[in-house]
């Protein structure tokens, strides 16, 4: 049956710290079955597992006893070609923040062999040939890494919060690009993101991860049920849901975030009160 599928997940249960029983693991028993050409948008709170799974699919991370597969390959021992990831990290990388022009960026990384496309993405992201890599905000940087990784014909595509930095023209753009893309070429598409506005018409599948774990599969999108034609209001709902979970875990027990409103005083808040002379 994996054959068959673009994407293909198996009971994968993957943990950061694999020596430390007491810490949770980051994925656990996922499984995951997507069909060549879709688009599916993964859904979930900051933890909820959505990179972490990302990253073992675009053979980052090593994982053992699971079966994750791309166009029917396993990504580990003989990883396919066609395969796109696009993750934050980038950006903060200090060699893509040096001081070398953005032609000569791109022609380092073979532009010159995708001249079609990269154009292309030139005009659709905006960017100019002549800005020196150093001089640009994180936003122009991050059109940069679009077009670096999207000028060759991709199969697969791994976003993960990449349209975070884009202002609503560009990221608009780039989206009707990528549908367009994908639908001419039967690519496919798992995309992480927080950003839902504009994202309606975007995806032929969303899903929902919880604590590294799917509460709902990806599902053909739009939902059928009241209310949940407007995949912002949907995530929405879902987030919410997953805040009011967590915080019965922590009645139970789960280590308690925000305020700690019954606390005695910390050393570091003892100290420093004596020095402030804010009032």
């Amino acid at each position: 049956m994996s054959q068959t599928l673009e994407i293909y997940v198996n009971s994968l249960t993957f943990s950061h710290v694999s020596n430390d029983p007491r810490v949770e693991p980051s994925l656990i028993n996922i499984s995951l079955a997507l069909p060549k050409g879709s688009r599916t948008i993964l859904v979930g709170a900051n933890g909820a597992g959505k990179s972490t799974l990302l990253q073992i699919l675009a053979g980052k991370r090593l994982i053992k006893n699971a079966e994750v597969q791309i166009k029917g390959k396993d990504v580990f021992r003989e990883y396919p070609g066609g395969v796109a990831f696009l993750g934050t990290e980038w950006a903060m990388n200090p060699v893509v923040r040096g001081d070398i022009v953005v032609a000569d960026f791109l022609d380092s990384v073979g532009g010159y062999r995708h001249k079609e496309r990269r154009d292309s993405l030139l005009d659709i992201l905006d960017v100019d040939l002549d800005w020196h890599m150093h001089a640009i905000s994180d936003g122009e940087r991050r059109r940069v890494q679009l077009v670096m990784g999207l000028m060759g014909e991709w199969d697969v595509l791994l976003l993960d919060e990449v349209t975070v930095d884009l202002d609503v023209l560009v990221r608009d753009d780039l989206l009707t690009f990528l549908k367009s893309d994908s639908e001419k070429r039967g690519a496919t598409i798992l995309y992480a993101t927080h950003i839902f506005d504009g994202l309606n018409t975007f995806p032929t599948h969303v899903a929902h991860m919880r604590l590294g774990a799917f509460v709902k599969q990806p599902s053909p999108w739009p939902f059928v049920e009241v209310g949940a034609s407007k995949l912002y209001n949907v995530a929405l709902q879902w987030l919410r849901a997953d805040r009011e979970h967590r915080h019965e875990l922590e009645k139970s027990g789960r280590k308690l975030r925000g305020a700690r409103k019954d606390e005695v005083p910390r050393d570091s808040e003892t100290f420093y009160s004596k020095y402030d002379y804010s009032h």
